[in-house]
């Protein structure tokens, strides 16, 4: 019989939340997360604002000399997981170490750190500087350091695609399961790059809101007033496992994985294609590797970024896909109450649209006062919608031309 894989733990920090049950109650009741930026003086900057983690206790997952040594995102990272592990009820022993995994990605790792390390540097001199500052700057550090944490000792990687880096890794980690490479896979995404370097950068491109004066109103997705992302921070995991081994041990079960897709532009570092067509594929191939046709679909948790071309474009890209179905789908942008994860997204978005199947209920898109015409779908606005969603889909699109999609389906007990 084909190996399926399954999803039976959620952890999640997000600046909706510091735990998923906090995150998901303020997500459907349409409460952002964004706020003036407190992290560093931002004056002079043109975006002031961003989805900062709020009274997060990094001592309860992690100790002083830890916090000292670790960047933010490995820290994110680890409290997921200790979050995800504890709602799973799973605990790794010898027995099962070399058939359990972690996969987390990051779009950028430690660039705080590699802020604060050149900073050191100019100031003071090499050897001032920290010998973890490029241990806690590598990108698959996330993941090393939850395998040490929990004593996995099987397949173990980093996925640095951009924004899709969250959605490769747990899609990655599925397929895995289903290729009889382990039995437990611990995935998701990570990061934490709201820092000068972070928001001075994204400035510089003209990819980040600058609505100073409205923080929780900044972020618009699919509205016609938009102005772009806001950047976040955060982390998303998820457990997931081998179907039979989840019943054997009489695991929760979330929701089953069925598809995977991702593909290429292969047009613009930053800029989607017209009508996003390495999107629309994108979905294509995740609904054939489901064995599923569009109809099957229930509701989309949209990349919807806010920016000027991806949300007409992936708005295309449904069209194109779902062709008359596309005004049946529940449609919405969770980013506008937790702004742009970047490498955490996926992970953040796959657990909302987990919960979506589990719990029955769509999120809401906040912010869109005034639709875009070109952006005429369903997109939930204002407040979340209870609904029976048997089979859920994620997008994600990131800077190269990457496209990442998952597909979750409702655990029906066969």
């Amino acid at each position: 019989m084909k190996r399926r894989a399954v999803i039976t733990g959620l952890g999640a920090l997000t600046p909706a939340g510091n735990s998923v049950k906090e995150t998901w109650q303020n997500i459907c009741k349409g409460r952002s997360g964004i706020g003036r930026i407190t992290k560093f003086d931002c004056t002079g900057f043109e975006t002031k604002i961003a989805g900062e983690l709020k009274n997060f206790d990094a001592l309860a997952f992690v100790n002083k000399k830890e916090l000292r040594r670790l960047d933010d995102f490995i820290i994110y990272s680890l409290a997921a997981a200790e979050m995800a592990m504890a709602d799973s009820g799973l605990s790794i022993h010898k027995n099962i170490a070399e058939r359990t995994g972690v996969i987390i990605g990051s779009a950028i790792g430690g660039l705080s750190t590699l802020e604060k390390a050149k900073d050191t540097l100019l100031q003071a001199g090499p050897q001032k500087m920290s010998p973890f500052s490029i241990p806690s700057a590598l990108a698959n550090l996330g993941a090393g350091h939850v395998s040490i944490r929990f004593n996995t000792r099987g397949p173990i990687s980093c996925v640095t695609t951009a924004c899709s880096s969250g959605t490769n890794a747990i899609g990655d980690a599925a397929r895995l399961i289903t290729g009889n490479y382990a039995d437990v896979m611990i995935a998701g995404g990570a990061d934490a790059a709201i820092c000068p370097l972070g928001i001075g950068g994204f400035n510089a491109m003209r990819a980040i809101s600058v609505r100073n004066d409205e923080p929780e109103k900044a972020i618009r997705p699919f509205d016609r007033d938009r102005d772009g992302f806001v950047v976040g921070e955060g982390c998303g995991i998820l457990i997931l496992e081998e179907l039979s081994f989840a019943l054997k041990r009489g695991a929760r079960i979330y929701a089953e994985i069925v598809g995977y897709g991702s593909t290429s532009d292969a047009f613009h570092i930053a800029a989607p294609p017209p009508g996003h067509e390495g999107a629309a594929r994108c979905m294509q191939v995740a609904l054939n590797d489901a064995r599923m046709s569009p109809r099957d679909i229930d509701y989309i948790n949209a990349h919807g970024t806010a920016t000027p071309l991806n949300d007409v474009y992936e708005t295309e890209a449904i069209k194109k896909v779902f062709g008359e179905h596309s005004g049946e789908l529940a449609i919405s942008s969770t980013k506008s109450m937790t702004g742009h994860l970047l490498g955490g997204a996926g992970g953040v978005e796959a657990i909302f649209s987990v919960k979506s199947i589990y719990e029955g209920i769509v999120p809401p898109t906040i912010n869109l006062d005034n639709p875009d015409p070109a952006c005429d779908l369903d997109y939930v606005p204002h407040e979340a919608r209870k609904r029976e969603i048997k089979s859920a889909m994620t997008n994600t699109f990131g800077f190269g031309g990457v496209n990442a999609v998952l597909i979750f389906k409702k655990f029906d007990g066969q």
